[in-house]
């Protein structure tokens, strides 16, 4: 008998009786704005989000274009009951192994969101990866990233075994993978998916400013460390943002509640 309707060992279900309900249409709603601004790439991307205390339960997508995820399609794992990943309805190899690995070791990542997104892609592909504080965008993640410059190939197990180590500190919430692409957590859909967008803006104003060929403006450490303290406590934006993008889809794609 399956226990709270999780997917038995080597097996991989859609769950269609909508367990997490809410969580799911976050979820779904975060996969349709993926698309929507660009962040995506074909079925390679993957978001996860814990469902239990220890988070060793986890809601994930499966081998699914972003813009077609609905609700009812995401799948609920468990990282100590591995699916049968050869299944059509199973994740990405590489979902399960950098995603499991996370939520087994770090259950201060609620939420796990990977993309490949330009900018932030092309930041990754600098030999100094590092993000200046130059604008208030940039500014957010000052001293909030970790750049994993140990890439040895896609990341199945083994792989994100490593990567899950070098998110310990809770105080980390981006890792930017040298030669790969953009890891965001968060404490939910929300927070996580305010994270992604705006590294990727701020990505995109370094990469520009780059461009330019011109001096940098870099704001003074205590003033970098001083706005980012501001912006983390500034009130509700991560989940007023949020709610107005499931407005807007409620009003031109509603199906990805179903």
């Amino acid at each position: 008998m399956k226990r709270d309707n999780l997917p038995d060992h080597k097996s991989v279900t859609t769950q269609s009786s909508f367990n997490y309900e809410n969580e799911r249409i976050d979820l779904a709603c975060a996969f349709r704005w993926t698309v929507r601004m660009g962040m995506h790439e074909t079925i390679a991307n993957h978001f996860s989000l814990a469902v239990n205390d220890d988070g060793t339960r986890f809601l994930i997508n499966p081998k699914r274009h972003f813009s077609r995820i609905k609700a009812s399609d995401i799948l609920l794992l468990d990282t100590n009951s591995p699916p049968d990943l050869k299944h059509p309805d199973a994740p990405d190899l590489t979902a399960w192994g950098l995603h499991s690995s996370i939520h087994r070791h770090c259950p201060h990542a609620r939420c796990v969101m990977h993309v490949h997104p330009i900018y932030s892609t092309v930041l990754c592909s600098l030999a100094d990866s590092n993000l200046p504080p130059i604008d208030q965008n940039t500014t957010l993640f000052y001293k909030r990233y970790v750049i994993d410059d140990g890439y040895v190939g896609l990341a199945f197990e083994k792989e994100g075994e490593r990567c899950a180590s070098l998110l310990s500190d809770p105080k980390i919430k981006i890792m930017i993978m040298a030669n790969h692409g953009l890891l965001v957590i968060g404490s939910n859909v929300a927070d996580t998916f305010n994270r992604l967008y705006y590294f990727e803006r701020a990505a995109e104003t370094y990469i520009k400013a780059l461009w330019t060929s011109q001096p940098l403006r870099v704001l003074k450490d205590e003033i970098a460390e001083k706005t980012a303290r501001e912006l983390e406590k500034y009130p509700d934006s991560s989940q007023i943002y949020f709610a107005e993008l499931k407005a807007i889809l409620d009003e031109e794609e509603p199906s990805y509640r179903l």
